[in-house]
């Protein structure tokens, strides 16, 4: 995915990629609620955050969200000081905006009450496809990582590792750590299930499959602009 995202990337102006940015937010957030009421399962950033709620009600999934977000943009400093430019800290104004928009669609969602494993399992195939698609909007947009992203990229240049195998060892370790503050503080693994694995299999092929689509759309229009040239 990463080797191939140069040409799915927006040639709009700075105004409407923002525009895409945000959108690309909103419905990633409407997919993650999704998936956090269909209750199978949900991926380790949502279940680190999800169980936090559980252990301090306090304080909202958006708002442990954009701790966390925090965090993680502290440890990009501190992992490489010399490579951390100011302009990171701009990083934290799309993580305000997820988390804004993550507690406006968990209310949104609060309704959702399913019994039959079967509609749990469809719901969290369609809140993972929604969740893929904002992403897949970010990426186009071509704008801001994310602090989480920004720090698994800042790895990857300290360690001279594959991305996938840094993201991978990333996300266990949040898992690792979501089970320890569940077995810690409530006695028991939350949010940790099979749905965790299909999220990280489904979000990945749903990209994969967005991509496709936006490149035939693109070559299509492509060859009916040349033929309108030759026409011409």
């Amino acid at each position: 995915m990463q080797k191939n995202a140069e040409d799915l990337k927006s040639d709009g102006s700075l105004t409407k990629r923002w525009i895409m940015y945000i959108i690309g937010i909103y419905i990633l957030t409407i997919g993650v609620s999704l998936a956090i009421k269909a209750g199978i399962g949900i991926s380790p950033q949502s279940s680190l955050t999800r169980v936090m709620t559980v252990v301090y009600p306090g304080l909202s999934q958006g708002t442990y969200n954009f701790i966390l977000e925090m965090i993680m943009l502290f440890l990009t400093f501190v992992v490489l000081p010399k490579g951390f430019k100011l302009k990171n800290f701009t990083s934290l104004i799309p993580s305000f905006v997820l988390a804004v928009c993550l507690d406006f669609n968990l209310k949104m969602t609060g309704f959702i009450q399913l019994d039959l494993y079967f509609s749990k399992l469809l719901l969290l195939i369609l809140g993972d496809a929604a969740l893929a698609f904002g992403l897949f909007l970010m990426i186009r947009a071509d704008l801001v990582l994310m602090p989480i992203d920004l720090f698994v990229h800042t790895l990857v240049m300290k360690t001279q590792r594959k991305w996938g195998n840094i993201k991978t060892i990333f996300d266990c370790s949040l898992l690792i750590i979501s089970a320890s503050i569940g077995l810690i503080f409530l006695h028991k693994i939350m949010f940790i299930r099979e749905g965790t694995v299909l999220n990280a299999i489904f979000v990945g092929q749903y990209l994969i499959f967005y991509s496709y689509l936006f490149r035939r759309v693109k070559a299509r229009k492509d060859a009916a602009n040349n033929n309108n040239l030759i026409d011409a």
